[in-house]
């Protein structure tokens, strides 16, 4: 490995750091919507594979702990990762310990990530003997993957109807731009597809507006006005492990040993799961909050490292709700990355080592001290400068272009489709996993399922 690619892979931590500090502190954005785009940009781009690797984790460690701190600051979620933390936050910010709540999930976010890399690396390579076995079962997996996402989700049974359904929805989209010519026979769209899933909430939400009743009916609050409480900044030289008790460590680091052999499962259920369990334990209400803070903020990274390390490097397939979701562009970017052709097959074993670790810590020692000393600056200058609608109208412009790429003028049409009914779905309580799962399993389920 020369100095140039050290180089290289420096500067995607950094732009990553740079890029989801900013977009972390945005309330209200999701995860998978403001990953996927950039890092299937970056594949596309044909930045090489160990880079792309470096950006991407270095940017889910990033964007998983800037989106906690709005939580503590102004009691709003910064994404969907954030929000178990809400309760705890705000009971810690009502009793003027907002810098309380910080410390902890910046501490807990350096334990979750700690223990999540090396126990993932060490669970891909017991699995890696198993992938060909399993990788050849592949699509019958998506299939079981989509009913069991189906049966742990809010609405189990439209969950478990709309396998089909959608199944027919993408592969006849499929089969009409193969008719008429739009793609060639071997192109199989699928990229465009799914971001039309991430960008579904939003789109049905936006569209709701073009409805006179839905926009006369909507609720009408008073300009709120929120109070930022002051943060220390020599916190921000204090050693990690003062800023939380042995007991909130010591449970941080098991519920983060715990998650990682459950990274088939959601990582927002996990987050509740562990996290309610060990706060639930505490009777005092403020060592409750705090302890529900920093084990949840430790989960929120075991879990999404975890489920895109171990699938990445020991199976090369999609199999977690992260790897089907955010990280999905690492597995499946054609014609750059396919599910035959991918990080998994382009990189050693030493190449994701390394690149994990580099990024991991990178990353970890940088959002760490900007999360303990300049949380308060970052909030006011987001809130005052930076709109939400102009963060989620930059992103869906951008999948719009992007669909624009993978098959025509017809396809921006097929993706807000996809967002339409996939939006609808998601509101009535079939996740975003299900759908990415049964975009996945539409082929199998269209030849064996449908036509015999």
């Amino acid at each position: 490995m020369d100095v140039g690619l050290l180089f290289q892979m420096l500067l995607a931590v950094i732009g990553a750091v740079v890029l989801y500090t900013f977009i972390g502190f945005v309330p209200g954005t999701d995860e998978t919507s403001v990953l996927m785009p950039v890092t299937l940009a970056i594949v596309l781009a044909g930045v090489q594979p160990i880079i792309v690797l470096t950006f991407f984790i270095a940017a889910i460690i990033t964007l998983n702990l800037m989106n906690a701190i709005p939580t503590a600051l102004v009691g709003l979620p910064g994404g969907v990762m954030s929000t178990p933390m809400i309760e705890h936050a705000l009971y810690l910010k009502e009793r003027g310990l907002a810098t309380t709540s910080i410390k902890k999930m910046a501490t807990g976010s350096v334990i979750g990530t700690a223990v999540a890399i090396p126990v993932s690396l060490l669970l891909a390579n017991i699995l890696a003997p198993f992938s060909d076995s399993v990788k050849a079962y592949a699509p019958l997996l998506f299939v079981f993957g989509a009913i069991f996402l189906s049966l742990i989700g809010k609405n189990k049974l439209l969950a478990l109807l709309s396998i089909i359904p959608l199944g027919l929805l993408f592969q006849g989209l499929r089969y009409l731009y193969w008719g008429i010519g739009a793609v060639p026979q071997e192109k199989n769209v699928t990229v465009s597809f799914f971001l039309g899933i991430t960008i579904g909430p939003l789109l049905v939400s936006l569209l709701g507006l073009l409805n006179k009743q839905n926009r006369d009916a909507l609720p009408r609050h008073e300009i709120s006005k929120i109070k930022l409480n002051k943060t220390d900044g020599k916190q921000a030289s204090r050693h990690t492990f003062q800023t939380i008790t042995k007991k909130e460590a010591g449970t941080s680091i098991v519920v983060s040993l715990l998650s990682n052999f459950l990274f088939f499962l959601s990582p927002v259920g996990l987050t509740i799961l562990f996290g309610e369990a060990v706060a639930n334990k505490e009777k005092d209400p403020v060592k409750k909050a705090s302890m529900a803070i920093t084990s949840m903020s430790a989960l929120s990274h075991a879990t999404y490292l975890s489920g895109v390390i171990i699938p990445l490097i020991a199976l090369g397939i999609p199999l977690s709700p992260v790897a089907v979701g955010p990280a999905n562009a690492l597995f499946n970017a054609p014609p750059v990355f396919t599910l035959e052709h991918n990080l998994h097959h382009l990189l050693s074993r030493w190449e994701f080592i390394f690149a994990i670790l580099f990024a991991g810590i990178l990353a970890s020692a940088i959002t760490y001290f900007i999360a303990m000393k300049y949380a308060r600056q970052m909030t006011i200058f987001v809130l005052k400068k930076i709109p939400h609608e102009a963060i989620l109208g930059l992103f869906i412009g951008f999948i719009l272009l992007l669909a624009y790429m993978d098959a025509g003028l017809i396809n921006i049409f097929g993706v807000l489709l996809v967002g339409i009914v996939c939006g609808t779905l998601n509101e009535m309580g079939v996740n975003y996993g299900v759908q990415f799962m049964i975009l996945y399993a539409a082929p199998w389920i269209t030849t064996h399922l449908i036509f015999k």
